[in-house]
């Protein structure tokens, strides 16, 4: 009877124990179990291989009226997308063969998904170019995977004739969806689409694929230079793939997808993972903040992603008394700013955000399933052993890791900004750039630990506090050197949005003559109907950040500029500096003791000239 007290005893006081050892016990633990489970099916599907085509034909077979798409006013279910991209691929397949790239340039609309499917049906590549890149750039992005044939959206046809000669010398075959086409070298698709039959592909032409076979390539942003084309295995679509499963998705929630298809957001963990669960999709052309929740409330979305600004967005509109009539229960995705999460949820109600991180090319990542705010992961013992990472001493002025006496770089204490590496290994590989080895070669990290280790450069400076909570602290590039001292641009924003005054901020650091490193600017978007006041943001900064890291120049924009992923473009405004004679939007100067004043000639005539101390 004792011994049984005493269990039961145990029992009662564990729970309590493990809370004051660790307060996130219990999220761990099921974070550890979706984690076993997860590699359990990575496992099974090594041993035979099994693509997300598969996946989508199985989720045919068991459920092949239930919709599988909506678009606008067009509803698809997963038996009439099979038949749709089967027809599709029986159009294209005069010109493929099993192991051709086929480079899709579309927007968002169910021909990219069809068109999609229908190449892993043929067993070929798909290349997935932005459908915003013109001329140079998108010849660039075309020939780095030696596509044999290009797909355009008809509304893409002037695009195409941009570059029309350089395809038809290389003797590409270029189609366009439309019933026809007046442009000699261009064919029309859509015709050919209808009339071909819908009877399923043999599984042959896909035969010799495995998991290690090119199956995408997803574009970079570009932000520093032209695009490169990251090759994206059948292993690597199934990681990305099991994010939605490792979030909470069920099978029966409802995915909104506003994002681009052609970046990794709205394809990996959009798309392929609403098909790994078997789920429907509310497709959308492009975000447009006024009529998403609208569009929620119609389709009974439960599901929202989210990239970069998107979230302040959605809180800028207009406040309405319905703005919690909704049925979405989790928002997935990353580049969330810490104030937008919490003004998010206290508008829009209780809706799990859950932050991630992770590249397209990336072999390290992380998840914050806990939900703490501003984090955009956790780490967790279980995930640093199958995927070992580090962050390592960055110098931000020579732009290179640090290396003690033995030339082997040195992990940063917790609670210390690094930079974010991961090992490449078996089950962690880098697969590179297509046809850009100096690229290539530049994001891997050798003899970091010991002799002969080789490493992925994340390029992003994180930090890891106590607890285990993970944060973007900013890119290699942005992060400058002032005063001998590191200026995180992320954090200086995040300072500069939490005034009143301020919608949108942008800081990067610009060059000064006769100084060493960068000072900081800031390009700022004012809220509508609001002044800029110059004391009052002197006075903000002066009380949240250390001298040295004090914007010394504003730059006021009625919009600022953001990559495809809606991440702040700051090469072109660096480059623009600080000169009055260049820049046209209003621009100011601190002048210590008395706040951001006017930029004038003189002022800047002073500074180069060295008489005015910065």
């Amino acid at each position: 009877m004792a011994a049984l007290i005493i269990a039961f005893t145990v029992l009662a006081v564990l729970p309590l124990v493990l809370y004051f050892i660790n307060p996130y016990f219990w999220e761990d633990f099921k974070f550890a179990v979706t984690l076993i489970r997860i590699g359990v099916r990575l496992n099974q599907i090594g041993k035979k291989f099994y693509s997300v085509l598969d996946c989508f034909l199985d989720k045919v077979a068991s459920h092949p009226h239930k919709t599988f798409l909506l678009f606008e006013e067009s509803s698809y279910s997963y038996s009439q997308a099979d038949k749709e991209s089967s027809k599709a691929a029986r159009a294209l397949s005069g010109c493929l063969e099993p192991g051709d790239t086929v480079a899709l340039l579309l927007g968002n609309e169910p021909m990219f998904v069809f068109l999609w499917l229908a190449a892993a049906k043929l067993g070929c590549t798909a290349a997935l170019l932005n459908c915003n890149l013109r001329s140079k750039s998108l010849l660039h992005c075309f020939s780095c995977c030696d596509a044999k044939v290009l797909v355009a959206g008809a509304d893409l046809k002037a695009a195409v004739e941009e570059i029309l000669p350089t395809l038809k010398e290389q003797g590409i075959r270029v189609f366009i969806l439309s019933e026809h086409c007046d442009v000699e070298g261009i064919e029309s698709l859509s015709d050919k689409i209808n009339n071909a039959s819908d009877e399923p592909l043999s599984p042959q032409l896909r035969a010799n694929l495995t998991l290690k076979s090119p199956a995408l390539y997803i574009f970079t942003s570009g932000t520093t230079g032209l695009p490169k084309a990251a090759v994206i295995d059948h292993d690597r679509i199934w990681k990305a793939t099991f994010l939605q499963f490792m979030v909470g998705v069920r099978s029966d929630d409802i995915v909104y997808i506003n994002l681009p298809l052609y970046h990794t957001a709205g394809f990996l963990m959009g798309l392929t993972g609403a098909i790994n669960l078997g789920i429907t999709i509310v497709l959308r052309r492009k975000f447009s903040a006024s009529n998403f929740w609208d569009d929620c409330r119609k389709h009974n979305v439960t599901v929202i992603q989210y990239i970069g600004e998107i979230m302040r967005y959605l809180c800028n509109t207009p406040k309405k008394d319905n703005d919690r009539d909704h049925k979405v229960r989790l928002a997935v995705g990353n580049g969330i700013r810490a104030d937008a999460w919490a003004e998010f949820l206290q508008r829009f109600g209780d809706i799990r955000v859950c932050e991630c991180y992770g590249a397209t090319e990336g072999n390290a990542g992380f998840v914050n399933y806990i939900g703490k705010i501003g984090a955009i992961g956790k780490e967790h013992f279980l995930y640093k052993k199958t995927c070992p990472y580090s962050l390592i001493r960055y110098d931000t002025e020579k732009e290179e890791p640090v290396r003690d006496s033995k030339g082997f770089c040195m992990e940063v204490p917790v609670g210390e900004t690094g930079l974010l590496i991961g090992k490449i290994g078996k089950g962690t590989e880098f697969t590179g750039y297509a046809k850009n080895k100096q690229q290539t070669e530049k994001k891997k990290l050798r003899d970091v630990f010991v002799k002969g280790d080789l490493y992925f450069n994340s390029g992003d400076l994180l930090r890891i506090d106590k607890e285990g909570f993970v944060y973007f602290q900013d890119r290699i590039g942005d992060t400058f050197r002032w005063k001998g001292e590191n200026v995180a641009t992320t954090e200086v924003a995040d300072h500069l949005v939490m005034l009143d005054s301020v919608e949108e901020a942008n800081v990067y650091g610009v060059k000064v003559p006769g100084h060493e490193g960068r000072i900081g600017m800031a390009a700022l978007r004012l809220k509508e109907n609001m002044d800029f006041d110059g004391k009052a943001i002197y006075q903000h900064v002066k009380n949240c950040l250390p001298s040295y890291a004090r914007p010394r120049f504003i730059r006021l924009q009625d919009a600022l500029a953001v990559t495809g992923t809606y991440k702040p473009m700051k090469m072109k405004l660096a480059e623009e500096g600080f000169n009055p004679a260049v820049i046209e939007n209003p621009l100011f100067f601190l002048q210590d003791g008395q706040g951001y004043i006017p930029m004038t000639q003189e002022i800047f005539n002073s500074i180069t000239e060295g008489s005015l101390r910065l």
